[in-house]
């Protein structure tokens, strides 16, 4: 029995595999990558469309799965969009700590606070 979302004979080995590990890991590097340059957040879903894309076709052309499917797209690109995200929002943090210490405070991983 298929997995309802995600067509394909092989999603069991092909969403932990593809999607999560080597999509999302991708995806992390290319938020981290993105937040170094100091670029602005709505690049991110930019970056990760083209992302999903290029995951989307390592199911075509690895496991046979089906292309031009809108529900696959989505969650590969659901998983890519959370995964950059994360390094996004890591980096940024530390970013604002480091590069502006005399104003902002890291409070805990993802997140800064503003000095009194």
């Amino acid at each position: 029995m298929p997995f309802p979302i995600y067509e394909g004979e092989h999603w069991h080995l092909t969403l932990p595999l593809l999607t999560f590990a080597m999509g999302g890991a991708a995806a992390f590097a290319s938020g981290k990558a993105i937040a170094q340059t100091w670029r602005p957040f709505w690049q991110v879903p930019l970056y990760m469309l083209a992302l999903a894309a290029a995951v989307r076709f390592c199911h075509f052309a690895l496991f046979e799965e089906p292309l031009l499917s809108l529900p696959s797209y989505l969650v590969d690109f659901a998983v890519a969009f959370a995964a950059a995200a994360l390094g996004y929002r890591s980096v940024r943090a530390q970013q604002m700590g480091t590069q502006y210490g005399w104003l902002y405070r890291r409070s805990g991983p993802l997140g800064w606070r503003r000095l009194q």
